[in-house]
């Protein structure tokens, strides 16, 4: 059974006869389905149900030539509501099953973006009518969590935060001169991450790790579309499973400059979420992909 469950609300599911229950509703009343069909005449489906606001579950598989419908895995979800990035994006087919990861540099966290993407069956439509992807398309990331508190916010100083983001904007240009090849960026961030590393080791010596460090995005675990995040609360809402009544929180987030919503089970949340406070916790990141922007 799938770890994710909980985070929209399904921690009732205890075993598999639960689980085909749930499968079952899905595929007999989805609220989406969308099919693609390949040169070899596979049909690849894609069989969605919400179960709240933002929130479901999708059942991926293949229909034979008799419209009977074989399930391959599934997976829950929360649908993103911002456009997080529009970069060069890489999809990749895991080894196991039919699912792929979607692959994006972002200059704002400095590493590549890696996670999970939620419509496949656009991607190959999209590759049917491109053949490749050979633009910039609009990601909206959202994110599943089943484990999370709650932090206050940092005291803002208004002076500092201009400075701050001065020296961020720069710090990009300077990562995307190095990605280039320039020397002088490449030298440059090595000489200030040398500077953070000895400012970070000389005050965690009085003070609060989370009192000098306000958002973070790092890779955790060994799946690559899952991360450990410290974020800033935008926006919040409450909403409710249609099957179970649990409640769900759904968390606009600001994490190293890139915004996306974060779904929690109210139980698993430690802690009164509030607009300014931070969510620490770990993250199923996953990503809806715009294949039709500007395809008109």
């Amino acid at each position: 059974m799938h770890s994710f469950l909980r985070a929209i609300g399904f921690s009732n599911i205890k075993d598999r006869l639960d689980l085909e229950h749930l499968i079952n509703l899905i595929t007999e009343l989805p609220s989406e389905k969308r099919v693609y069909t390949s040169q070899d005449g596979r049909m690849l489906a894609e069989v969605t149900r919400l179960f709240g606001k933002q929130f479901g579950i999708t059942v991926r598989g293949d229909y034979d030539k008799e419209g009977k419908f074989y399930m391959e895995h599934y997976f829950p979800y929360v649908k993103g509501s911002y456009m997080s990035t529009k970069e060069d994006l890489s999809i990749i087919k895991r080894v196991d099953t039919d699912a792929y990861t979607g692959m994006s540099d972002d200059v704002r966290l400095g590493v590549s973006l890696i996670f999970y993407l939620q419509n496949v069956v656009d991607h190959f439509d999209e590759l049917k009518a491109r053949n490749q992807l050979d633009r910039p398309y609009p990601i909206y990331l959202s994110a599943l969590s089943i484990s999370g508190k709650i932090l206050l916010p940092l005291e803002r100083d208004e002076k500092l935060v201009k400075s701050n983001s001065a020296e961020v904007q720069y710090r990009r240009q300077l990562i995307t001169e190095a990605k280039k090849g320039n020397q002088e960026a490449i030298d440059s961030l090595t000489i200030d991450d040398i500077d953070m590393y000895a400012m970070i080791s000389r005050r965690a010596k009085v003070e609060d790790i989370y009192t000098i460090v306000e958002t973070t995005f790092t890779p955790y675990g060994s799946e690559s579309d899952n991360y450990t995040i410290l974020g800033t609360i935008l926006d919040l809402e409450t909403v409710k499973n249609d099957i179970t009544g649990e409640e769900i929180y759904i968390l606009g987030l600001s994490c190293n400059d890139v915004i996306f919503q974060v779904a929690i089970n109210k139980n698993d949340l430690y802690g009164e979420p509030m607009v300014g406070r931070r969510f620490k916790g770990n993250i199923w990141l996953q990503g809806f992909v715009d294949f039709n922007y500007n395809n008109a």
